[in-house]
């Protein structure tokens, strides 16, 4: 099953990777970013949710050190192998085409599956179970919130009403359900399909993602060396703006968080500098090969000489 890496060579170039340096790439997947990354001589630490992506990631490159667990739980990994600061951070979140790919997973409404949406199919409520728990009020929020739905309040009771009457079992019984709260003239001009936004934000919602990232981002630079580098691709403007927001604060001398404040008269040291002043965002090009990158952004910085604070766990 073929996937390919998005913003392969902008990414690459952020990140720099020398011979012997330790990279994390927290979203693994199938290896795409982390093969390259061994090629230019780095140990590479890959984590993933998937265990298909670890299996596959493996017989990419065996040299990739893979780990099965969530890109939050990076710290502990690193910890059981002994290793306390790396060269680089590498998170290219969202989806990836093969899990989009495989109805069984439940991602898309392109075939008929389950309703799964976990990106780690072995913990966790499945999206089915997310849906048979949630309220009309909460499901709204979050098709609002995460999918930017405008029809979020009326989609959701079409939802909770068809979960009630026990009619919604598969991907195709749920984009059914979310079309019909869509006023079809507007489903007729739209160039995507009616639950699109609505099945993104469930997605999100399952596996917590927005959580996820939040937390990565507050403790990311007590992981890189002085010199490290960390990259993020997202594809989702919740995501983007996370994390455009924590890079820009921990650059701005104004505007640092206290806990990585030093102070030095009326300045302190920024904790990280940017290694690309705005997104870098996808070439026709890539589009015209790879129209998943069409929403791609990427973002990457380096980390200063402000001394390492020790490690703030997650739930600190």
């Amino acid at each position: 099953m073929s996937h390919e890496s998005v913003l392969f060579a902008p990414t690459i170039e952020a990140l720099s990777p020398c011979d012997g340096e330790v990279f994390v790439d927290g979203t693994l997947g199938w290896g795409g970013h982390a093969s390259a990354l061994v090629a230019r001589g780095a140990r590479v630490i890959g984590i993933d949710r998937d265990p298909d992506a670890l299996a596959a990631a493996r017989e990419r490159c065996p040299a990739i050190e893979a780990h099965h667990g969530q890109y939050s739980e990076i710290p502990r990994i690193l910890g059981e192998i002994g290793i306390s600061r790396v060269d680089g951070l590498l998170l290219d979140l969202g989806v990836s085409s093969p899990q989009l790919d495989r109805a069984e997973r439940g991602f898309s409404f392109a075939r008929s599956g389950p309703l799964d949406m976990r990106m780690d199919p072995t913990r966790g409520p499945t999206a089915l179970e997310f849906l048979r728990a949630t309220d009309a009020t909460a499901l709204a929020n979050v098709l609002f919130e995460y999918g930017e739905e405008r029809h979020s309040k009326k989609i959701a009771r079409l939802i909770v009403d068809a979960i009630a009457a026990d009619t919604v079992h598969t991907t195709l019984d749920l984009a059914a359900v979310i079309a019909k709260g869509i006023p079809f003239s507007e489903q007729r001009k739209s160039k995507i399909h009616a639950a699109t936004r609505s099945f993104q934000a469930i997605r999100i919602a399952v596996n917590a993602e927005l959580d996820e990232l939040a937390t990565f981002l507050a403790w990311f630079p007590d992981l890189l060396a002085p010199g490290g580098r960390c990259a993020v691709i997202s594809f989702h403007s919740l995501e983007d703006r996370l994390v455009k927001n924590a890079f820009r604060d921990l650059a701005w001398t104004t505007s640092l968080p206290e806990r990585f404040a030093v102070d030095q008269g009326e300045r302190v040291h920024a904790v990280c500098e940017p290694i690309v002043r705005k997104a870098v965002v996808a070439t026709d090009e890539e589009i015209a090969q790879n129209p998943r990158a069409r929403s791609a952004r990427l973002r990457a910085v380096r980390r200063t000489t402000a001394p390492n604070l020790p490690m703030i766990r997650p739930g600190s």
